[in-house]
């Protein structure tokens, strides 16, 4: 695949007919605009596909409507394997503002994750800040698990369950970059504060393990990494994107210390209670998380959490969807392995 450049150079063009007309309130350049009267700007960056369109072979892939009220849909990928499957609910990365279940380089990645891990996907296209500020994005993943709840109860046969047939529904896991990392950990932490409830809430579901790539917090003191990591031009997140990005997309009047930004701003006292399965968190070292996330999880390991750390050297932020690195590929083939061990073990 062709790397994909975040160079805001090659979008200024788009909108200036509307940045004549009203000011712009919140701008990442290249990224996304937003105006004072509320409308927002998304310059194409990367292509939209078909879920038929650059498959990885014997992977099929459908469309399915999960909520009609607030369009939530999502992209199911099922590899050509026999028996039960375990089942994948990812979210996409792109700081809650940007990015699409549909983007090529995500239909790319997750169906050579399918083929590759044996399992079923659902990939979530949840609702977008500023337009729906946090938290909308976690209820929307949380209502996905409730779909797939409802869909393994009702009888009968529908179009929209040809999938569920492959599934081991109790062997589920939640994964996400960036982001979608984030969104991951909270529809998590949301089951995982109910206490044995949760079993309950979710069967026949089962969460087996939490898959967390590059996971996106924050916070208002910034870490060594975040403050002096150097940053290429094409690179994903910079300090400056990660700021902006927390400010459409949390509550109106939060800050970054705010437990969706900053999970460990009140202390690791309660990370005890929360009832979580092994996690695996992906790190990369030209990353300016790097630091937050090795913080995060020696944190979660105090609070008695079964933690699995990988680190990726030579690469930066979201390097398995931008191929943006001469290593990218090569670790991008670490990284499979890596899943497919995790979610098979």
């Amino acid at each position: 695949m062709a790397s994909i450049s975040l160079d805001p150079r090659s979008n200024l063009q788009v909108g200036r007919n509307h940045d004549q007309q009203h000011g712009v309130i919140e701008e990442i350049e290249g990224l996304i605009k937003v105006f004072k009267d509320g409308h927002v700007e998304r310059p194409p960056i990367v292509p939209i596909v078909l879920c038929t369109m650059g498959l990885e072979r014997g992977v099929t892939a459908n469309d399915v409507v999960v909520d009609k009220c607030t369009s939530l849909w999502a992209r199911i990928y099922v590899p050509s394997c026999p028996g039960k499957l375990p089942l994948l609910v990812y979210f996409h990365g792109g700081g809650f503002c940007i990015g699409s279940a549909a983007w090529s380089c995500y239909n790319e990645f997750l169906s050579n994750l399918a083929s590759k891990a044996n399992c079923v996907i659902i990939s979530v296209n949840y609702r977008l800040a500023p337009e729906n500020r946090l938290p909308a994005a976690y209820e929307d993943g949380f209502n996905t698990l409730m779909w797939v709840k409802q869909q393994a109860l009702l009888n009968g046969s529908s179009e929209d369950k040809w999938w569920l047939k492959h599934c081991n529904l109790s062997n589920m896991y939640l994964a996400g970059d960036s982001s979608g990392a984030n969104i991951a950990y909270n529809v998590a932490t949301r089951l995982g504060s109910r206490g044995p409830s949760e079993s309950t809430i979710i069967r026949p579901l089962s969460l087996k393990g939490i898959i967390l790539i590059q996971p996106f917090f924050g916070g208002e003191a910034l870490t060594w990494s975040e403050r002096y990591t150097n940053q290429p031009p094409n690179s994903a997140l910079t300090p400056s994107v990660s700021h902006a990005y927390w400010r459409l997309s949390l509550p109106f009047g939060a800050k970054r210390d705010h437990l969706w930004c900053n999970p460990l701003a009140n202390g690791t006292a309660k990370l005890r209670d929360l009832r979580l399965p092994t996690i695996m968190v992906c790190i990369s070292e030209m990353d300016i998380l790097k630091d937050r996330n090795l913080e995060f999880c020696s944190a979660l390991i105090s609070a008695g959490k079964r933690v699995e750390t990988v680190m990726y050297k030579g690469v930066g932020h979201s390097f398995q969807i931008l191929h943006n690195s001469q290593l990218s590929q090569t670790r991008i083939h670490d990284m499979m392995s890596h899943l497919k061990a995790f979610i098979n073990e």
